[in-house]
């Protein structure tokens, strides 16, 4: 289950919750145990809507740590001054992301190529 929580920096400045994309994570705790860990984030769009690829990793508690690295992409739309997680993309594998990398590397052309 991956849920997103408000960050500890907008915990500690006292901000809205997921007030700007920078706040936004996918790391989630439950009774003071981590059980989503945030290894990676890059933002694909800003504004209205907002776009975030994270790299995460699941706790598993029958082998006692956390999983492999698994992928999501997240749709955000502001509203009433947060925003607010409208759709979501994972990426199940990592076979799936490099499919997914070669189909897009193959459809666009190189920088030189698209000027």
């Amino acid at each position: 289950m991956v849920r997103v929580e408000q960050s500890a920096r907008a915990v500690l400045n006292g901000a809205n919750v997921n007030e700007t994309v920078d706040d936004l994570t996918i790391e989630y705790e439950e009774n003071g145990r981590l059980l989503v860990r945030e290894t990676g984030k890059a933002v694909l769009s800003r504004g209205a809507w907002a776009t975030i690829l994270f790299r995460y990793r699941q706790w598993r508690p029958e082998t006692d740590d956390f999983g492999p690295d698994k992928f999501v992409i997240q749709r955000y739309k502001k509203s009433g001054g947060e925003y607010k997680r409208q759709s979501k993309f994972t990426i199940s594998s990592a076979e799936q992301a490099r499919k997914l990398i070669a189909a897009l590397s193959e459809w666009l052309p190189e920088e030189s190529e698209a000027q």
